[in-house]
Formats: C-alpha cells, sequence, structure tokens
C-alpha cells in the first residue's frame, strides 16, 4: 500500500520494494527495501525525471528531511527524488544487534552481511528503477559512501544512469583499506591540528578529560564503556562544517565540580554517548573497513593496525609529555566491540568480516575508461573522511567525468552548502559551465 502525506512545499509518499537477498540467485530470499518518494507540491501532478539519493555512511538511511532542506530544494525544481534507504538501515531490511540474531551464528550473521556493499546497493536500485521509472535512466546522486556506490553505478550498470552526480565520496579504485587508513591518520592529524589552533584552550581541556579517563571506569547513563581510545574518536566530528565548533563547546563543559571533586557532567556524557553510540547505524561499524574489500586479502581491522604505526595517537604516550592530545576520526576498532552495548553482541560477527578472504571486485576500470555517462564530482580538499589525492586519480580514470575541487566546503558540503553545490555539479554535467 502507498502513502502519501504533505509538508511545507512537498508531497511525500512512501514506496515499498522486494529484491533478493542475493542477486544472484533471484528466486532464493528476498527483503523489503523502502524509499521516500519526494515532488515539489506544486509539480505533483507533472511528469518529471527521477534523481535517486544515495546516502553516505555504510550503514545510515537517507535523510529524513521536512521540506525542502538543503540540496532537496534544488533538485525538486526538476525532479521527483527518491531517497533510498539503502539495505540493511532505516526500514529496508534494518540489520542491528536485535535483528541478527533472526540470521543464526555469528558465522550465519557474517554471510549475510556480505551482501550489504556497493554492489548489492546498486542492483537494489537497478531492480527498483524499472518499477519505479517504467524502465527510464534516472540520476544518481552519491554522497561519501553513496558515491562509491556510484561508482559502482558507472562500472556495473551506466545504462540505467542519465547522469551521475557524486559529492566528497570518489573511491579509491583499486587501495586496500590499509592504504586508506595510511593515507587517512596524517590527515586526521591535519585536521586535530587545524582545530587546536583555532581553538588553543581545547590541549588542555582534551589532556585533562584523557587523564581522567585513564584513572577511573567512566560507564556512561547508557551502558557504554568511556575510555580514553573512545574519547578520542570524537575527532570524527572534525570532518564537518561546524564539527570543530562542536568538538569545543563540548570539552568546555565536560567538568563539573561535586562535593567529592570534580566529575565529569551529567551533559558532557549525555552527549558523549550519543555521538559515540551505534545504535543507530551499528551496520556502518560491521561493513565500515569491507567496503573496501576487493581481493582475497582481509581488511583484519585495518584502522587499528595501521593506527599502531602512528604513534603519535596513543593517548597514555602523549600524556606522559607534553604533546596535544591527538583525535582520531573516520576509523572502526575491535575496542569499540567492547565498549558500546549495541556492539557488543555483534563482536564475534564483525571478527569473521575482518577475517574474510572472498570479496568480490567493487570497480570495472577498464569500463570506467569507456564510461559515456555525464558525471560531475566535487573533491573537497583535504577532506577527513576520503582521501583527495585517491579521489582524483579515480577521476582521471573515469573518462569524461568533470571535477569540482574546493575548499569551500568540508565532507558535509552538499548539506551544508544548500542549493549551490548541486546546482554547480548538475551544472558540470550539462557541460553549461
Amino acid at each position: 500500500m502507498t502513502v502519501s502525506y504533505r509538508q511545507p512545499g512537498v508531497v511525500l509518499t512512501d514506496r515499498h520494494f522486494t529484491v533478493p537477498l542475493d542477486h544472484d540467485a533471484p528466486t532464493g530470499e528476498t527483503i523489503e527495501l523502502y524509499a521516500r518518494e519526494v515532488v515539489a507540491s506544486d509539480k505533483a501532478n507533472q511528469d518529471q525525471p527521477w534523481l535517486v539519493y544515495l546516502q553516505g555512511g555504510p550503514g545510515f538511511g537517507a535523510n529524513r528531511f521536512v521540506g525542502k532542506g538543503a540540496w532537496l530544494g534544488r533538485a525538486l525544481k526538476e525532479y521527483r527524488v527518491l531517497l533510498l534507504d539503502q539495505r540493511g538501515t532505516g526500514h529496508s531490511a534494518p540489520a542491528n544487534r536485535q535483528t541478527l540474531p533472526l540470521r543464526g551464528t555469528a558465522a550465519e550473521q557474517a554471510d549475510y552481511l556480505t551482501h550489504f556493499r556497493a554492489d548489492s546497493i546498486v542492483r537494489d536500485c537497478e531492480a527498483i528503477r524499472r518499477e519505479v521509472t517504467g524502465g527510464a535512466p534516472w540520476t544518481v546522486l552519491g554522497q561519501s559512501f553513496g558515491g562509491f556506490c556510484t561508482v559502482n553505478y558507472l562500472s556495473t550498470a551506466p545504462e540505467g544512469l542519465t547522469a551521475a552526480v557524486v559529492t566528497g565520496g570518489l573511491p579509491s579504485l583499486d587501495a586496500h583499506a590499509d592504504d586508506v587508513y595510511r593515507a587517512a591518520y596524517p590527515r586526521i592529524e591535519r585536521k586535530v591540528a587545524a582545530h587546536y589552533a583555532r581553538y588553543p584552550q581545547d590541549v588542555e581541556r582534551a589532556r585533562r578529560i584523557a587523564d581522567h579517563l585513564l584513572a577511573n571506569d567512566v560507564v556512561l547513563p547508557n551502558g557504554y564503556r568511556l575510555t580514553a581510545e573512545a574519547f578520542q574518536s570524537l575527532g570524527i566530528l572534525l570532518g564537518g562544517s561546524e564539527g570543530s565548533h562542536r568538538l569545543h563547546y563540548l570539552l568546555e563543559d565536560a567538568f563539573v565540580r561535586t562535593p567529592q571533586g570534580s566529575a565529569l557532567s551529567d551533559a558532557f556524557q549525555e552527549e558523549v554517548q550519543g555521538l559515540l553510540s551505534y545504535a543507530s547505524h551499528p551496520l556502518y561499524a560491521l561493513v565500515h573497513e569491507a567496503i573496501y574489500g576487493q581481493d582475497a586479502r582481509p581488511t583484519d581491522w585495518s584502522a587499528e593496525r595501521v593506527r599502531a604505526e602512528f604513534p603519535q595517537f596513543d593517548a597514555p604516550k602523549t600524556l606522559a609529555g607534553d604533546a596535544p592530545l591527538l583525535f582520531t576520526g573516520e576509523t572502526i576498532h575491535p575496542w569499540m566491540f567492547d565498549c558500546d552495548p549495541a556492539l557488543r553482541p555483534l563482536r564475534e560477527t564483525a571478527e569473521l568480516l575482518a577475517a574474510r578472504t572472498d570479496w568480490k571486485p567493487l570497480y570495472d576500470p577498464a569500463r570506467l575508461a569507456a564510461n559515456e555517462v555525464p558525471v560531475a564530482a566535487a573533491v573537497y580538499h583535504d577532506d577527513m573522511y576520503v582521501d583527495t589525492a585517491h579521489s582524483l586519480a579515480t577521476a582521471r580514470a573515469i573518462r569524461g567525468l568533470r571535477t569540482w575541487v574546493t575548499d569551500e566546503f568540508e565532507h558535509d558540503g552538499v548539506r551544508a552548502g544548500g542549493p549551490r553545490v548541486l546546482d554547480r555539479l548538475l551544472t558540470l554535467t550539462r557541460d553549461e559551465a
């Protein structure tokens, strides 16, 4: 059953689809996908081309907009938009500690989750495109991991695309996860240095909090065990347009005076648990490194192993001296599955995925070199989440792709920039600029 309803300036329609769990076994098990169709109120009865939005992540459902927020208003001037909850997220067969036990053992859960990468998401898009558009090709907008999916789309089903737009999401075509993180840690260090240059008072604040955590066993109200390493992972904020400011305000309210001395404030603990918990997006933690798997090499907790090559990120060593504490960024570590109650039951499943050696290639360099789909990509200068050099190498490998390299935005430019980013990229796909 389809249900339509209104928000300011838009008409929304809930859409549901049935697709194979394994597209190579089309008569086997199926899963249910959800997407929200959005159209401008004054165009609700008009025929328009379609744009499908692929969210960043992996593991996040599509944006829940109210009205025409961020880039959506620009898109609705000429498209019907399909906001797809990618498989495993939102209302699309959600994968979490509550649902995954339905699959059986940890090994069966890990096997199931191998079907939740970019290749399966793109085949979902192709399956539902025929139902949504009647077979006509559509435009895809891929943000971050959604851009990884878009490059897979160009590799495997370009006939389904009228145009492709990527924001902060051109992946390396052949890098192993180790290569990704070796490039990432120096980038993260630069972001932390820039934060401390802006807010020098945060150097002492961060050291004091980490010292407290090394000396005390702190468990947040939701059961999350807050260690010094977990505190460092708040650096993930530094990749967003307002992230440095958010981190600063968080640190300044960390301690409160009590009859027993000073303690981490309730307000600090409440905000930190919301930032660190994977309860709303556990799939991100489970398959984040798997999105880089393309051959017989296991990912094997790559971010954790590579971090050992950068000892300046080690909190005890840092605090033994006088160097600033370094935060980390978009990295997943095995200790997260011990600290986070939303992940603890999934530790064995995560270990099996990290050890997996049968990952299929995600990109086809030969097909990309012969690409005929109009493509434009925003590449954010020194993007903390996606390496700029990797992105530019991939841009050169995709025939006809036009890049917009900018330091005006961080990784969330398509949101923070409102309609400007999408407008610029659509213009590039049409050779209008």
